[in-house]
């Protein structure tokens, strides 16, 4: 299961070399090109994803307990101090914004995309570089 792990881990950052290669001029791309918006909605949606499906393999093969909701998952890995606390209940936001994209996609603001969600991808690298340190996957 740990290669699996490594292996969800290396597309999570695949996915923030992308997003962070489409950040330049966001706002403007974004309400002038459709495929723009798409590629980057779609990065974002599996950066996301994956972020919650990491946390679901980590539990597994922790043998903690099972998570009732995408958010419980990320209270888990703080509870079981693979993730600093606070930090797990700060980035439990990371499942509402995977819900969002999978659902609510046409009420996307450009601003809260261009700004807010790239301002989050150092988060994305702290919850990678947290998850690796604890299971000793560096």
């Amino acid at each position: 299961m740990f290669e699996r792990i490594r292996q969800k881990i290396g597309r999570i950052r695949q996915y923030l070399m992308l997003l962070e290669s489409l950040q330049d001029n966001c706002q403007y791309r974004f309400n002038s090109d459709p495929l723009y918006q798409g590629a980057l909605l779609h990065f974002f949606y599996l950066m996301a994803d994956s972020c919650v499906s990491l946390a679901g393999m980590v539990i597994k093969e922790m043998a903690l307990r099972p998570p009732q909701s995408y958010y419980d998952a990320f209270d888990i890995l703080g509870e079981s101090e693979i993730l600093n606390r606070e930090f797990a209940y700060h980035f439990a936001r990371i499942a509402g914004f995977r819900n969002f994209l999978a659902h609510d996609y046409e009420k996307v603001d450009t601003l809260k995309i261009c700004q807010d969600a790239f301002n989050q991808l150092p988060e994305v690298k702290s919850y990678l570089q947290q998850i690796e340190a604890k299971l000793k996957l560096l």
